[in-house]
């Protein structure tokens, strides 16, 4: 994977020539992350670690508005996870596999985020029963309601995520704002637990094998198979993660021909079939399923 890199100290803009295997839209609208907006124009303006961006894409051209070098350096690289070769990796996916192949050549631009691993949490376990346009705002209320405000991009005003400690220390009827329904109980109780080594072993978890994380992850109030391996595929590195909702288990029925109520069964095939590459091979499936509404 190659790209031209220019910095625009002047009006704060990153530019990066050349990318390959990147396409804004796929990797921000497919259904790994919530906050953001797309605007008017096709951009896009994204919130993560208390910042907050506006980017483009021009064909092969990525424009970041509001970052200086350090920041993207230090920030948006890990976060777009600019720096793997996403055509190596499509390559050996798609070997054998015409299913694979023509879910890839759809979602050909999808990259997976390396976000906050808090905030990612909380906002899988926000996801369940939902739709994205609800997540979304229910995400924003929570910001809103219980985050630091700051401004950016020609001042406008954004929020922070809360902290497990802001979220902790609310009890429910300050909580009804967000209208979170049962997902309220599961939200608060979490970050009483995460909150008591604060944050701790939850952000060490990344250095952990994906037994452990996932055995911590689904000890939490609420936390089932499904939020624990989003957590970990988008917030810890977690490659082998193998999300499965409904889309999945639908595609792997009509597509591969398993059983979609063998829960079991998918997890050992995909375990076997992607190996290390599953959460890719998840994000192009998923992408390519629901988008097309095989379904």
């Amino acid at each position: 994977m190659t790209y031209q890199l220019e910095c625009s100290i002047k009006d704060n803009k990153i530019r990066l020539r050349e990318m390959e295997d990147f396409n804004l839209l796929q990797t921000i609208e497919c259904g790994q992350c919530f906050r953001w907006n797309r605007e008017v124009n096709g951009s896009y303006t994204i919130q993560a670690f208390t910042k907050a961006i506006n980017v483009s894409q021009e064909n092969n051209e990525i424009v970041i508005t509001n970052s200086s070098l350090s920041e993207f350096e230090e920030i948006w690289i890990k976060y777009f996870d600019i720096q793997r070769d996403y055509g190596e990796i499509k390559k050996i996916l798609a070997e054998n596999d015409p299913i694979m192949g023509k879910a890839i050549s759809f979602g050909e631009g999808i990259r997976l985020l390396n976000q906050d691993e808090w905030e990612t949490l909380v906002s899988f376990l926000i996801s369940q029963n939902s739709n994205i346009p609800r997540i979304k705002g229910t995400i924003k209320s929570l910001c809103e309601n219980f985050g630091d405000s700051f401004t950016a991009l020609g001042n406008q005003m954004f929020f922070t995520f809360p902290t497990p400690l802001e979220i902790a220390s609310c009890d429910d009827s300050q909580m009804d704002v967000c209208k979170l329904g049962y997902r309220k109980s599961y939200i608060s109780e979490t970050a009483k637990a995460i909150a008591n080594d604060h944050g701790k072993r939850l952000y060490n978890l990344k250095n952990e094998n994906y037994e452990a994380a996932l055995k911590y992850l689904i000890e939490l109030p609420g936390v089932g198979p499904k939020v624990a391996n989003c957590t970990m595929l988008f917030s810890m590195e977690k490659y082998e993660s193998f999300p499965i909702d409904v889309w999945v288990k639908r595609v792997m029925g009509r597509l591969y021909g398993l059983d979609e109520k063998d829960l079991k069964g998918i997890e050992q095939f995909a375990a076997e079939k992607f190996g290390k590459y599953g959460g890719f091979a998840q994000q192009y499936l998923f992408y390519y399923i629901r988008e097309n509404k095989l379904i």
